[in-house]
């Protein structure tokens, strides 16, 4: 079905314009060619085709646009033209001539003429019938030409396209999808031009928009890519993929590090917890903390693992909270949490730092949580380095439910969830037994069994469940399903289902599938819970003959990539969240299995006759080993096509016909009764017949196919669920042109070509057109029955996904400027990532389509075609990507053979021609062949059309000549021990190669060489050659002496095709040199700069070629070179080099290195150093510069790599190659003269920097930024500042006014740790604002100009930030607290890096370059660069045009000698004392097999070592060192320090953790002055002191004379001018007695912090600062041990000595005594019953301690028989502590056991825990509460009892909070907790406590006793008497008893009994007295 648009004329325009038309159906719109310099008529004459999916309804719209066409602006509407189709769809034929109407809806002048016809054909082939175009001349002239031009043969008219059809646009693509690069030819209306160009500039792409007639912007043209591959440019061909062997599956190295800090509100009362730590089948714990439920551990796990990712991804982290375990008993389970591996690696930085984790109880799935563990989790691959957040003192308070450990957008509540995976049947098993019994039981009892016992195996978050084994079944049928209780979302991300034979000896997997939640589930507003099915998936693994032992079963296991179809599996998935306050829920979470209701056969989708053909076209580069047995290739879908192991007939019949079916019938014309006669249909033909391989060259063979191709074809059965491939294939057309663009754009910027945002811009608009498209196509997606609930809901998010991505695609489009190009870059890479995993399908349909290449009927190799890429559909955007296209396939080795350098091999290549669809729509399975054959049917007889034919003679062939002309490669791969290879290149195309010479000892050769392929045989048609070639392959080898060479890299490229009519002119030809990247397997092994023309050889014969001229170099015998034209544009340039010295040069053949030499080449010249005649004793070189001239191309791209080679020269003039380094690229060492214009070069004016260390940074940025022409002055009134700033301190209440420390309080590390909070205050800055990259290196430029300030600002706004935070969270208790106002102190830089990092390696000057030796390992030797190492050159380069241009002058003072390398220092040996701190380590790993290590310090440096053993720190993997080490070294002799931590051993040696180096010339000669870095402050005195020996103005003054700048010019007093710059400061400084001094260091000290803006000279001087290094062991390369904190101080031994090394120790923790005065308890709950009485009482005691754990308890007497909860005590707790006021920690040193050498030192947060207990006599004692107190910041306590509420302990409400350290005295009453059984809180009792802090000393002077006792004794409590036990006094507590409680009942039954006294003797008298009375007595 096809709606066909001709558009005629439009008439009556208005003016002179270009026009173009606009034709718009169902969102999919196409323009017209452009019509230049039209009047009033323009005469379009086009036709425009839609295919249709389904039928057009008669309310449909179609839309006619005619514009103005503007190249700069946007298009101008002229009209639009609507019409309804209804007339079209009853008529299929009108013609139209009708007005336009305006923007206005108004009607104008001008009309159009256009012809619509709807081809509705019944069939479901869109093809033509011939019939339908012969009314219009037009399309016969056309129909005719076209016949010739096909050269259509008799008898393969279905191969040709069907006539007429070549002269419509093809709908569907929109027309840009066909527009690479000008090598498209243009439709047969227009004319070709000889002249289009190959390679675009950008200039002709305003042209190249007019020719493609095509109105859009030239954005959306594709420019030719460096790499040939993404120019490809036909239909008829897809892309070959480069990157060869397979990732996945092999083993890397991975270590997973978990640091368990603590725990809190732990459910159960008193309990003695550990945690333990599984990952895997791994399991450590902690050690065990007794009775408290706030237990903190901070120690660190690590796991090493060598898995490969797949594995490791899959693997379960555990963590589990046990209490009270111990030896004997395993301890019972509190609660567990778990999330897989892959979770924490997807995350930033993989890793969680200091997240809680929530605890649950996996038996008890309705109880609530069971608590938090606090913890980092990391886990790194090689390479990765994590950034660790920098530890400093963690005083917030955590916020627990602002921090858990749950990825992003998992809620902080997740529900339990039952997962249901309910399993029904399989088909297609492998034999997995051997027949042998099974043939004798055969023989004998004569049944015949299916040999395979199969089993489901389900795993999913560590936890696994199996269906029942059905005995002896190829299609087994469970219909059972295995039930998953787990917490959702569920942080694991992946559910394994597996299918098992079971077996009596083991279990063998048969195949894995894995299910991706992510895929199956969307967590947005508009989401889905994870569903899946019922589906069938596929399983892959190894190949299908059973052997014992398969050594691919691996794969069967689901790692790697599967070779094969293995069986499929009809599976469902359901996910249902539980309601767990359900009572009849069973609340554990065992996995069950049940039965489930069977489905009916249908569901999955109705089974359909799928049929797939291929040809083969080629098949050559057949690896030499398969070269002498004939080969045949199998080509299988499913168990189809399996001819040594697969099924012949169909798994299920085919559905009968019934006869009221419409659908069944065939609709391949006659063929239908033959078929059905005949029984066995079609028979597929699977394989090739066995041909002989020919030799191609030493390495390779090829098939002769020659003109006859051999072809396959298959018919299988299939449920059809194609609408699913479909709107994958329309997503994948989409990322696939996106990807495209993108790699444009990048290339753009690589190569620096003009307008890459144009280009970006037009990827984005081609973005999103296709997401509009894809809506457009995919809602037409009709229900049909078989679609599943994830069908439908996939299809809703994808249409929303593709929607949302299409507007952001526009809105970004509208945001792409030149500036911004990286940035958008970036995201676009975004939306890539989210179109590639929308496109994975879930729910498989059709299995893979495998080719494996047989030789002698065993498997050698195989490739594998994804189904939905090759499947065809009637629209043109849901086909599979190489559906009807020739694609090139490099066969490869099966499972594990295939990795390593026996992956890099192509086993073979094939040109394969494939289509894959429904029989009944077969009609065209032809259409992309190259024209020109016959088909070779295997059958005779009726029907013979509809047969597929067994093979294709090609009549046509045409004759070519290819030149290769091959310049250069560049970084290639090192082969050789050497380090250098010997390469040569060799290139195949079709069944011939050359091969280039071989250079020796290169890693760039520059082959400079044409290699001719002389008489190509292609078959097809010219045309289709023209613009389709095919690749041509190109690999590097090394050439060895012996043996065969050794493969180096692979790459591919397209020729640029000239057939014989065309001219050799540009600006197609000659062609340019292009760089092709070389792959080795998966790896980039270098460039090769290359160009390859394929020169059609015409009738004349080789006479009409371009004459093949340039002389034939007599010195390299018979090669010719690359001719001119297309070699590059050579100019003069010179190099200068510095030889500055060579370093830490290794042995060769184990003699030293005595006499080195250094040559440098580049282009064929070079220089070489002068000799260093011995190295021992000075390694430099005494002539510094040389230089050479050489001739480079002008093109800076091309330039050539320039090699450093170093030899040894011994005796005998020997020489020996010691090392090597290319320089791969020479633009970083290219010399462009200063911009003199530019503003830092003007030196006119002043311009006042005004440096007050107040001034806030805001105003700073204005002063320095002035321009410097100006003559500017700025200046502020600091003591205003200072005024308001004391006026504000006062004011605000929230920060407690504190005093400004005293001077002799604050040592180094109050300044370390103020430092370090304003780092973490920038880091926390700068992640909100998402600062840019840009932006963020601005701030670090600026960050030299930081005064005190900053770091304050930046403070006082993350407070506001994080008031808000609490009070709307709520539940961070007080995070107020810790706020205090930051006292003013200097600060020092904190980097959390190494130094290198931050200042460019301080190469400003001196470039060190690594030599290297032996081969390049692959990463299976797990060998990395660093082992390739040998020594390092240490030198500059300077190239330059000559002559230089006129402008550039030299300054005074020049000297020749060196060139452009003026004022370097001498290179003489100097002497120097090298001062190093080493601060502390942090995150060590673990040495030691407790899981700790007893780090110590080494340095090496030269001769000297350092061990300092005997201050080894025990048992810590977060050391604080707090040392300085002085050694005296000579430069360059000893110039790399060596820092390394070493584990301290009783017995044995130490082992090393990990060790850093440092190069400490590049800083002694750095400009940025490295050697002593700038303090913040001057000062003479103090924490803060100069450490320099030169004062600030003795340094100024010498960088001054140094970079020739104007000045210092110090006065008046407190300024100083350097240059134009004129800085003010201070002029006064205070000595140690106060007086103050006039001084110019102040001023000099803000000048030096601001050298960066010196004109010229500039640049920024390295400030003091501690820098943090990475710690690396070379046993386990590129994985992080720990870091360093550190900084090095360098002292030239000739100047004044420096003073004494700083002291940094660490802070000996401060001595205290805590008294807790206990005075009273009440409203405490009562436990115990009274024997006799029944009545409620306890027996109370107060227990309280501080450290760590229970060691130290002390507990009260008791008070017995409390009955009301009041209790009276009067008893003082003495707790002597150590403590560190800035870490805010106690710290405590034990023996760890008995067993432990020395005591450990731990770090413990300080808080003081009391609990109540009631006494029993003979049981245990049982715990009533509880409170913590945490004595920085814990809750006030309350005046009275009354007040004491239970609030003040939850930290729900905000109470104020105090700190023991500033109160020093607290009384007050308090609320202690315990939780009940529905584990809430509850008020269990109050105690009234006096908290009393005192220093040693103070202790020591006012001693008093412990309890009750002397000095200073507590009074006795004033108890009731009844504590006495009853049995002892017996009448005192009976009186008590009476007396207490029951006094008034006492009372009222005596009243009672007296009334009833009195009534009984009333009625006792009343007879006697009646009678009286009645007698009158």
């Amino acid at each position: 079905m096809a709606l066909l648009v001709h558009l005629k004329t439009v008439s009556e325009l208005r003016g002179r314009g270009d026009r173009i038309a606009k034709v718009t159906f169902r969102g999919q719109s196409f323009y017209s060619r452009v019509l230049e310099n039209c009047e009033d008529v323009a005469d379009f004459d086009e036709t425009f085709r839609w295919p249709v999916a389904s039928t057009i309804d008669r309310n449909e719209m179609l839309e006619i646009q005619v514009f103005n066409y503007s190249k700069v602006f946007s298009n101008k509407l002229i009209g639009t033209f609507c019409m309804v189709l209804q007339k079209v769809v009853e008529e299929n034929h009108v013609e139209v001539t009708d007005t336009l109407i305006d923007d206005n809806n108004a009607i104008i002048k001008t009309s159009l003429c256009v012809e619509v016809r709807y081809q509705g054909t019944d069939g479901t082939v869109g093809s033509w019938d011939d019939g339908d175009f012969l009314g219009d001349e037009a399309l016969q002239e056309e129909e005719k030409d076209s016949q010739e031009t096909d050269g259509l043969l008799p008898g393969s008219r279905p191969s040709s396209r069907p006539p007429g059809e070549k002269s419509f646009r093809r709908a569907g693509r929109s027309v840009f999808s066909a527009m690479k690069l000008g090598k498209n030819r243009s439709h047969k209306e227009e004319p070709q031009r000889p002249d289009e160009p190959a390679v675009l500039e950008m200039e002709d792409l305003d042209h190249l928009a007019i020719r493609l007639a095509d109105g859009l912007d030239p954005d959306s043209v594709s420019l030719a890519s460096v790499t040939a591959l993404t120019t490809n440019v036909s239909n008829k061909r897809s892309k070959p993929d480069i990157k060869m062997e397979p990732s996945a599956g092999r083993p890397m190295d991975y270590q997973v590090s978990i640091t368990v800090i603590e725990a809190r509100q732990l459910v159960g009362l008193n309990m003695d917890p550990v945690v333990c730590v599984e990952v895997g089948d791994d399991k450590k714990y902690t050690s065990m903390k007794e009775s408290t439920n706030c237990p903190y551990y901070n120690e660190y796990f690590v796991f090493d693992f060598h898995v490969s990712p797949d594995v490791m991804f899959d693997k379960i982290i555990k963590l589990s909270v046990i209490h009270s375990k111990n030896l004997l008993r395993s301890g019972t389970l509190v609660g567990s949490f778990k999330m897989d591996v892959g979770t924490v690696y997807s995350q930033p930085e993989h890793q969680f730092h200091h997240k809680w984790a929530i605890l649950s109880d996996p038996d008890d799935i309705s109880s609530g949580l069971k608590g938090y563990v606090k913890c980092d989790v990391a886990v790194v691959g090689k390479g990765d380095n994590i950034k660790t957040p920098h530890k400093a003192n963690e005083t917030d308070e955590d916020d627990i439910e602002g921090n858990l450990l749950l990825p992003e957008g998992v809620p902080p509540e997740r529900q339990w969830a039952r997962f249901y995976v309910k399993i029904y049947r399989a088909e297609g098993l492998p034999r997995m037994n051997t027949s042998l019994m099974a043939n004798v039981k055969k023989a004998f009892i004569g049944e015949n069994k299916d040999l395979v016992d199969p089993y489901v195996q389900v795993f999913f978050a560590g936890q696994k469940g199996k269906t029942s084994v059905q005995k002896s079944s190829y299609e087994p049928l469970w219909n059972e399903q295995v039930i998953f209780t787990d917490l959702f979302p569920p942080l694991c991300k992946r559910m394994k289902v597996q299918i098992r034979d079971s077996d009596k000896v083991n279990d063998v997997a048969i195949g894995t599938h894995f299910i991706d939640l992510r895929k199956i589930s969307n967590d947005g507003d508009k989401g889905f819970l994870p569903t899946l099915g019922p589906a069938w998936v596929n399983m892959y693994g190894s190949t299908r003959n059973y052997t014992l032992l398969d050594e691919h079963q691996d794969l069967n296991e689901g790692l790697g990539e599967g070779v094969s179809f293995r069986a499929r599996l009809l599976l469902g998935l359901a996910v249902e969240i539980l309601d767990t306050s359900n009572p009849e829920l069973t609340s554990s979470t065992e996995v069950q299995v049940e039965q489930a209701t069977p489905i009916s056969e249908s569901c999955a989708g109705k089974m359909e006759e799928f049929f797939l053909f291929g040809a083969f076209l080629e098949a050559s580069m057949i690896d030499r080993r398969n070269g002498d047995k004939p080969i045949t290739f199998e080509v299988t879908i499913g168990n189809y096509g399996n001819e040594v192991d697969g099924l012949a007939r169909p798994q299920r019949p085919r559905p009968r016909k019934e006869p009221g079916d419409e659908e069944e019938v065939d609709l391949i014309q006659n063929s239908s009764d033959d078929e059905a006669s005949d029984g066995g249909d079609l028979a597929s033909v699977s394989s090739t017949p066995p041909m002989r391989p020919q030799v191609t060259d030493r390495n390779y063979f090829h098939l002769p196919y020659l003109e006859r191709k051999p072809c396959i074809y298959i018919k299988s059965w299939w449920p059809d669920q194609r609408r699913r491939l479909y709107n994958a294939n329309i997503m994948d057309h989409i990322a696939d042109k996106l990807e495209e663009g993108l790699n444009d754009v990048q290339e753009m910027i690589k190569t620096e070509k003009s307008y890459p945002e144009r280009r970006l811009r037009g990827v984005l608009e081609e973005l999103s057109c296709g997401c509009c498209h894809f809506l457009s196509l995919a809602e037409k997606d009709q229900g049909h029955s078989s679609r599943t609930r994830l069908d439908r809901e996939r299809l809703k998010s994808c249409l929303r996904e593709l929607e949302s991505m299409g507007q952001q695609a526009r809105t970004l489009r509208a945001q792409v400027k030149r500036h911004t190009v990286r940035d958008k870059l970036r995201l676009c890479q975004n939306f890539l990532q989210r179109l590639r995993f929308l496109a994975d399908e879930p729910q498989h349909s059709i299995p893979d389509v495998f080719i494996w290449m047989m030789s002698n009927n065993k498997r050698v190799a195989y490739a594998r075609v994804p189904s939905k890429d090759l499947l065809f559909s009637i629209v043109e955007e849901e086909t599979g990507k190489d559906c009807a296209k020739v694609k090139t396939l490099f066969l490869k080795l099966p499972g594990k053979r295939g990795f390593g350098s026996a992956g890099w091999t192509v086993q073979a290549k094939l040109e394969l021609y494939m289509w894959l669809g429904l029989s009944k729509q077969r009609k065209d399975f032809l259409c992309g062949l190259p024209c020109g054959f016959e088909e070779v049917k295997a059958a005779q007889g009726l029907g013979l059309h509809t047969f597929p034919p067994v093979s294709l003679v090609y009549a046509k062939k045409q004759v070519f000549q290819l030149r290769a002309h091959m310049y250069q490669a560049r970084s290639l791969f090192a082969a050789d021990s050497s380090g250098l290879s010997d390469p040569f290149a060799r290139v195949f195309f079709i069944n011939q190669s050359q091969c280039t010479e071989v250079l020796n000892e290169t890693l760039c050769p520059t082959w400079d060489q044409m290699l001719v392929f002389d008489n190509l045989e292609l078959y097809g048609e010219a045309q289709e050659l023209r613009d389709d070639p095919p690749i041509i392959v190109i690999e590097i080898y090394d050439q060895d002496t012996m043996g065969k060479a050794d493969f180096m890299g692979r790459t591919f490229a397209k020729p640029l095709v000239k057939m014989a009519d065309e001219e050799y002119c540009p600006p197609r030809f000659p062609p340019q040199l292009e760089y092709y990247q070389i792959y080795r397997g998966n790896a980039t092994a270098g460039d090769l700069l290359a160009a390859f023309e394929l020169l059609q050889i015409g009738p004349a014969g080789k006479a009409d070629l371009p004459p093949i001229h340039g002389p034939v170099d007599m010195d390299r015998g018979p090669i010719m070179p690359v001719p001119v034209g297309i070699r590059p544009v050579l100019s003069k340039y010179r190099v200068e080099v510095l030889f500055w010295g060579l370093r830490d040069l290794k042995r060769v053949n184990l003699a030293q290195v005595d006499r080195p030499r250094v040559d440098i080449e580049c282009a064929g010249k070079g220089v070489q150093s002068s000799l260093i005649h011995n190295y021992k004793k000075n390694p430099n070189f005494n002539t510094l510069v040389k230089w050479f001239e050489v001739d480079l191309p002008e093109n800076e791209l091309l330039h050539p790599p320039l090699n450093i080679r170093v030899v040894d020269c011994r005796a005998f003039g020997r020489y020996t190659l010691v090392g090597s380094h290319a320089v791969s690229s020479l633009r970083r060492f290219i010399y462009r003269p200063p911009d003199r214009s530019a503003p830092s070069w003007n030196t006119a004016g002043e311009v006042v920097v005004n440096m007050e260390p107040e001034v806030p940074i805001k105003k700073l940025e204005t002063m320095v930024k002035l321009d410097a022409t100006s003559d500017a002055v700025v200046k502020v009134d600091v003591a205003e500042e200072e005024k308001e700033k004391k006026k504000k301190k006062k004011g605000t209440a929230e920060e407690p006014d504190e005093e400004e420390p005293d001077e002799s309080m604050l040592d180094w590390w109050s300044k370390y740790f103020a430092s370090i909070d304003t780092m973490k205050e920038q880091l926390r800055q700068q992640e909100p604002s998402g600062i840019d990259l840009e932006e963020k290196d601005e701030m670090d430029n600026t960050e030299g100009l930081k005064g005190p300030m900053k770091g304050k600002e930046k403070a006082r706004t993350a407070k506001e930030e994080k008031k808000k935070k609490t009070q709307s969270s709520g539940s961070g208790q007080g995070s107020e607290a810790p706020e205090k106002k930051k006292p003013k102190i200097d600060e020092l830089k904190v980097y959390p890096k190494e130094l290198e990092s931050e200042f460019d390696n301080f190469e400003d000057w001196l470039h060190t370059f690594n030599l290297l030796r032996g081969k390049t390992g692959d990463d299976e030797d797990g060998s990395t660069e660093e082992e390739r190492i040998v020594g390092r050159f240490k030198g500059s380069l300077c190239v330059y045009k000559v002559p230089l241009p006129e402008d550039v002058s030299w300054e005074a003072g020049y000297d020749p000698t060196y060139g452009m390398f003026q004022g370097i220092p001498s290179n003489d040996p100097i002497n120097v004392l090298v001062r190093v701190y080493v601060v502390r380590a942090t995150d060590l790993h673990p040495a030691d097999i407790n899981g700790k290590a007893d780090p110590y310090i080494a340095i090496r440096l030269g001769k000297t070592d350092i061990r300092d053993k005997e201050n080894y720190i025990s048992k810590q993997l977060n050391p604080v060192f707090g040392k300085s080490f002085d050694i005296e070294a000579s430069f360059p002799m000893e110039s790399m320090l060596t820092v390394a931590v070493y584990d301290w051993d009783l017995v044995g040696t130490d082992d090393l953790i990990g060790e850093t180096k440092i190069d400490l010339e590049n800083r002694f000669y750095s400009k940025h002055r490295a050697t002593c870095g700038i303090a913040q402050t001057y000062s003479t005195h103090g924490y803060n002191i100069w450490r320099d020996p030169m004062k600030p103005s003795q340094i100024l003054t010498r960088l001054c004379k140094d970079s020739k700048v104007d000045g210092p010019h110090f006065g008046p007093p407190g300024r100083v001018k350097v240059a134009n710059r004129v800085f003010t400061g201070p002029s006064e400084i205070e000595d140690e007695n106060g007086q103050k001094k006039p001084t110019e260091e102040h001023v000099a000290l803000s000048a030096l912090r601001h050298w960066e803006d010196i004109p010229r000279a500039g640049c920024r001087l390295v400030p003091e600062h501690v820098e943090t290094r990475p710690l690396l062991n070379p046993d386990k390369p590129g994985i992080e041990q720990g870091r360093l904190e550190l900084w090095v101080d360098m002292f030239p031994m000739d100047m004044p000595a420096p003073g004494t090394p700083l002291d940094i120790s660490p802070r000996k923790p401060k001595k205290y005594e805590l008294r807790v005065i206990i005075w009273n308890t009440d409203e405490v709950v009562l436990e115990d019953d009274d024997f006799f009485t029944g009545e409620k009482s306890s027996d109370i005691f107060v227990r309280g301690w501080l450290k760590g754990q229970q060691e130290d308890k002390q507990d009260t007497d008791v008070h017995y028989h409390s009955l009301t909860g009041e209790g009276n005590f009067n008893w003082r707790y003495l707790f002597p502590f150590d403590y560190l006021a800035a870490e805010e920690k106690i710290v405590i040193s034990k023996k760890e056991s008995m067993f432990s050498w020395d005591e450990t030192e731990y770090k413990i947060p300080a808080r003081l825990t009391l609990q109540i207990w009631d006494a029993d006599h003979f049981s245990a004692d049982d715990f009533l509460g509880a409170i913590e107190l945490d004595l920085n910041r814990f809750p006030r306590g309350a005046k009275t009892a009354k007040q004491c509420t239970m609030d003040m302990a939850t930290g729900e409400v905000d109470v104020p909070l105090v700190s023991i350290f500033k109160q020093k005295r607290v009384k007050g009453w308090w609320p202690l907790l315990a939780r009940n059984e529905n584990d809430e809180f509850e008020l269990t009792g109050k105690v009234e406590a006096e908290l009393h802090l005192l220093t040693a000393e103070e202790a020591e002077k006012n001693p008093v006793g412990l309890a009750r006792n002397e000095p200073d004794p507590l009074e006795k409590p004033n108890r009731p008497d009844t504590a006495f036990v009853w049995f002892l006094n017996p009448l005192k507590s009976i009186k008590y008893l009476i007396c207490t409680r029951y006094k008034w009942l006492i009372i009222k039954i005596v009243l009672a009994l007296l009334g009833l006294l009195m009534l009984g003797l009333f009625l006792y008298s009343l007879p006697g007295y009646m009678v009286k009375k009645l007698l009158g007595a």
